[in-house]
């Protein structure tokens, strides 16, 4: 379950904890679209954050994030995910 606003979302996990995120992108792999959001809650090293992949879905203008419930999905989508962010950081190191 999510609540966005301004591409600032709330997710609430399996226990009830809610998890503030920030909406990095949403992806096409594999015929699904999927959101890659930054957990703001927990602050790594400098100005990462980590990463959530979820499913995205829209439906009547409501925005859906569920969690991907197939371990072999998630690996996939995560190394898709790797690759894009790691070309991303390569080009922001050229500039």
């Amino acid at each position: 379950m999510a609540e966005e606003e301004n591409n600032l979302i709330e997710l609430t996990d399996e226990e009830g904890n809610v998890i503030k995120c920030a909406l990095y992108d949403i992806i096409d792999f594999e015929d699904k679209q999927y959101a890659i959001l930054a957990d703001m809650s927990v602050e790594e090293e400098g100005d990462m954050y980590d990463t959530i992949i979820t499913t995205y879905k829209e439906e009547d203008g409501t925005s859906y994030f569920e969690t991907i419930e197939d371990d072999e999905e998630f690996d996939r989508v995560s190394e898709y995910v790797d690759k894009i962010l790691d070309e991303e950081e390569l080009d922001e190191d050229e500039e």
